[in-house]
């Protein structure tokens, strides 16, 4: 049976309020906005039953706004709000019966300030059911309309109010429970009452989607929601293209010029600590070229402070610096470790060619644990040192730093994106057993 479509408006049968007719010829149940008492829409509008209508939820949609959603006219026509109480904690969220002329019916939900656009799903689609899901080892998922939609969460809200017109009979307390899978784009929500069960497809509302329906300026949602699509920026595909190669070539030239090592401008020396300090002069072919002073030791967990002293051809100190050298190495529950170098380096740019002259001594020294007995550690302190010059070497350091900098712009919207798709995903109930 279906409503009289010349019909317009109605007085409720309980109350006598006049009530506007909105939704069209398969509306079956029409719920008073004044006293609460549902009417049969099939049969006269006889009285069904009644809800509570003194806890109206908020709103920015009402009942007889009209407006667009993705270019179509649509109606507010119902008002449906749902909680949903797990573990002490409760959630709501309010369901807008829709109606086109045109396209029929449709759901517009409100939740937490979001909006999004629900329909029923008619094409072939396997059913998701609890069974599925408990039985699962790894997230379900499932494929529908060329999308592949991964398990989300499950859901078992209950009906607190209602308003206005409906396809169906809504029930005070009436449960249902959905499980839901959702892709990039959308949600799939696999739902089921005692009476049946529908597959709804779920798309997100951006503001230019939805236009009209007398919707405020200062309706703000909050937080990230599920279906929300990340706003990337105009230029945010040719940053993270250009950032990323940039990066890889810096990284090749700083990897490049790094294996260069240089001339060996003297012979390696090497020398017992009770020999320092030591003076060795050694010839500089090229001025202005990086020139590296390397030193070795040959310690285990202990470390030594070495001081080096450069003077130039005329015999003027250039500069005095030092560095340690220091190794540790052990065994724990994990296996084993280790700690620091036997190796440390010095650079230098020589201003002239000619002979300069390196002054090598051991300032101070230690154990990396003193009161161990020394005869049962596998420690000993450093008992010979060897230095190497080399010049003319190339660095790729502030190549690779530049690298760093530039895969940080091109790695910003990749962050985004990790950090938008975890949010997204941060409300799922399904826990991987890799995570207790």
């Amino acid at each position: 049976m279906s409503l009289n479509p010349e019909l317009k408006s109605i007085n409720c049968t309980a109350c006598g309020a006049g009530l506007d007719i909105l939704g069209g010829g398969r509306v079956t149940t029409h719920i008073c906005s004044y006293c609460g008492t549902a009417l049969d829409a099939l049969d006269s509008y006889k009285t069904l039953m009644k809800f509570n209508i003194l806890n109206r939820p908020e709103s920015p949609l009402k009942l007889g706004a009209v407006g667009q959603i993705f270019g179509v006219n649509y109606t507010v026509i119902g008002l449906l709000e749902h909680e949903e109480v797990w573990h002490g904690r409760s959630w709501k969220w309010v369901d807008h019966q829709v109606f086109s002329p045109t396209h029929g019916y449709a759901w517009v939900t409100l939740e937490e300030g979001h909006l999004t656009f629900s329909r029923r799903y008619r094409k072939p689609v396997n059913w998701l059911s609890k069974t599925v899901v408990n039985r699962a080892e790894t997230r379900p998922s499932l494929r529908a309309g060329g999308e592949r939609f991964k398990y989300y969460d499950t859901t078992t809200s209950s009906v607190i109010y209602a308003e206005g017109e409906f396809t169906w009979a809504p029930r005070k307390g009436a449960k249902t429970t959905t499980i839901t899978a959702m892709s990039e784009n959308a949600m799939l929500g696999f739902s089921t009452t005692n009476r049946e069960r529908e597959i709804y497809h779920t798309v997100y509302l951006e503001p230019g989607e939805i236009t009209g329906f007398d919707l405020s300026s200062t309706f703000k949602p909050r937080g990230i929601h599920a279906l929300k699509k990340m706003k990337a920026g105009a230029n945010a595909g040719f940053l993270m293209v250009a950032g990323l190669c940039a990066m890889v070539l810096c990284f090749v030239l700083g990897a490049m010029m790094g294996l260069q090592n240089g001339t060996l401008v003297d012979r390696q020396h090497q020398f017992n600590v009770a020999q320092l300090p030591v003076s060795i002069s050694f010839d500089v072919p090229e001025a202005g070229r990086l020139t590296k002073i390397n030193l070795r030791g040959n310690g285990r967990n202990s470390w030594n402070y070495l001081a080096v002293e450069l003077e130039d051809p005329e015999g003027e100190v250039l500069f005095e610096s030092g560095r340690t050298v220091e190794y540790y190495t052990g065994r724990d529950k994990d296996g084993s470790w280790s700690e620091g170098s036997n190796r440390a380096s010095l650079a230098f740019f020589p201003p002239v060619t000619g002979t300069y002259s390196v002054t090598l001594g051991l300032e101070e020294s230690g154990f990396w644990a003193p009161k161990v007995n020394r005869s049962s550690s596998p420690q000993h302190q450093m008992t010979q040192v060897s230095l190497q010059i080399r010049n003319g070497v190339s660095s790729g350091f502030w190549l690779v730093l530049l690298g760093l900098g530039f895969g940080c712009i091109g790695g910003l919207p990749l962050l985004r994106r990790y950090l938008h798709n975890k949010a997204r995903w941060r409300d799922s109930d399904w826990v991987d057993e890799d995570d207790d």
